[in-house]
Formats: C-alpha cells, sequence, structure tokens
C-alpha cells in the first residue's frame, strides 16, 4: 500500500518543470559559497504547492517530517505548508506544542527564507504569544542564518496583534548581523512595526540609523513620507 508520504512525493515529482527549476536554482542562489548552495529544485510554483497541502493537511506528523529531510526545496516547503495547516486546524493544545517542538527540532531543514517566511510567525510565533519567549533570543544569538532568521519573522505574529517589544528588542541584537539576508528580514519587521506605530519605529532608527546596515535602513524607510525617508538616507535627521 502507497503511504501518503509517498503519494505526495510522487506528486510533486510529476509536477516537475526543468525551466522553473533552473529558474529557481539562480534566484534562490544555491551557488558554490551562496547562501542555498546546493539546494535541488523540481519546479513548481508556490500556489500550486499551497493546493497541494492543503488536500494532504491531515498526514502525520512523522510523515510530514521525513518529507521536510527531502533534498528537493519543493518537497520542504510542501512539508511546511502541511504543518502550518496542521498547526492551524482547531487549535487542538497538544498537536500545536508537538509541531512547534518538531519545527524547532528539524530547523536544519528550514534552510531558505523562503521556508522560514511561510512557517515561523505561523508556528512559533503563535506557540509564543502567551508563553515564554526566551527561545527567540536563543535562536537571534545561534551561528545558523536560518535560526536568527526565524526569530526576527516570528515575531511578525506578535506585529498583527499590536505587540511589538519582541521585534524591537530582537532587532536590537540583530542590527549589526554580517547577512544581507537578516538585513532585510529586520528592516521588513521594523517596517511593519511602523505600519502601526510608526513613532515607536522611528524612535529605534533615531537610536541606530547611522549604524544600521544600508539595505536593513531602506527596508525599514521603504514607506516613510519622502522628506524624511530622505532625512534618514543623507543621515541629517
Amino acid at each position: 500500500m502507497v503511504s501518503e508520504r509517498m503519494k505526495i512525493e510522487k506528486e510533486l515529482h510529476g509536477l516537475a518543470n526543468d525551466q522553473i527549476a533552473a529558474h529557481s536554482q539562480k534566484f534562490f542562489k544555491t551557488g558554490p559559497g551562496q547562501y542555498g548552495e546546493g539546494d535541488r529544485f523540481l519546479g513548481i510554483r508556490v500556489p500550486i504547492l499551497r493546493k497541494i497541502a492543503r488536500k494532504y493537511s491531515d498526514l502525520a506528523l512523522p510523515s510530514a517530517v521525513t518529507l521536510l529531510h527531502s533534498p528537493y526545496h519543493e518537497v520542504r516547503l510542501t512539508a511546511l505548508l502541511i504543518l502550518v495547516e496542521s498547526y492551524g486546524r482547531g487549535g487542538d493544545a497538544e498537536i500545536q506544542k508537538k509541531i512547534y517542538e518538531l519545527y524547532l527540532e528539524n530547523s536544519l531543514y528550514i534552510n531558505n527564507w523562503d521556508l522560514v517566511d511561510v512557517s515561523a510567525p505561523h508556528i512559533v510565533g503563535h506557540y509564543l504569544e502567551h508563553r515564554d519567549r526566551a527561545i527567540l533570543y536563543t535562536l537571534a544569538a545561534s551561528d545558523n542564518l536560518w535560526e536568527r532568521r526565524i526569530s526576527i519573522i516570528a515575531t511578525f505574529h506578535f506585529i498583527r496583534n499590536d505587540s511589538f517589544a519582541e521585534t524591537i528588542r530582537i532587532a536590537e541584537i540583530l542590527r549589526n548581523d554580517e547577512h544581507d539576508l537578516l538585513h532585510k528580514a529586520v528592516g521588513w519587521m521594523l517596517r511593519e512595526v511602523g505600519n502601526r506605530d510608526l513613532d515607536l519605529e522611528i524612535g529605534f532608527l533615531d537610536k541606530y540609523y547611522q549604524q544600521l546596515p544600508r539595505t536593513m535602513l531602506r527596508y525599514a524607510i521603504e514607506r516613510f513620507p519622502e522628506s524624511l525617508r530622505q532625512a534618514f538616507l543623507k543621515g541629517t535627521r
């Protein structure tokens, strides 16, 4: 008897598109020394993966974790989308706890920015909403780029619920991170804070903007009024 996991893998491999895969290899920087070095792609668009994830949203958690260990990016992404679906369905506290724990135990396989972004707020952020958030600071101090990205992107859940303190604290920790993908992530989250509390974002930027990586600053101020944006860019605040 063919397992659900094997059905998913067969379905995904049947949808493979070499042209899309070749583009994805370049887009997600899979060359030697790049952040996605060695990642492999089947070549499947995300909306299709979302449909498959919804179709198999009742997949057993051990099978989802097995999918998450796949060498193929789209299979890992599908696994994460299934975990997000499972986490959000019904609000069963024990299932949510198990998914959260499995997520962190397998963070090695959540190894590109899109994999983090589709999952961290919905699993890590949601789980920690009314719990101790110390794990976010452990992740922020990790040597692993993707764990550091999880730490800041998870706070998007808090931002959506008008809670900004964790985002600001983690942004302070990551503001001098060496990696461009963290510059973008922190700048994005600061911008989201500013969309809801502009004074708070401006207060953070007034304190640190002259030290911030340029990409982080540009992302953070992208939607500012032009005069204010230019003041930060030119260092005349």
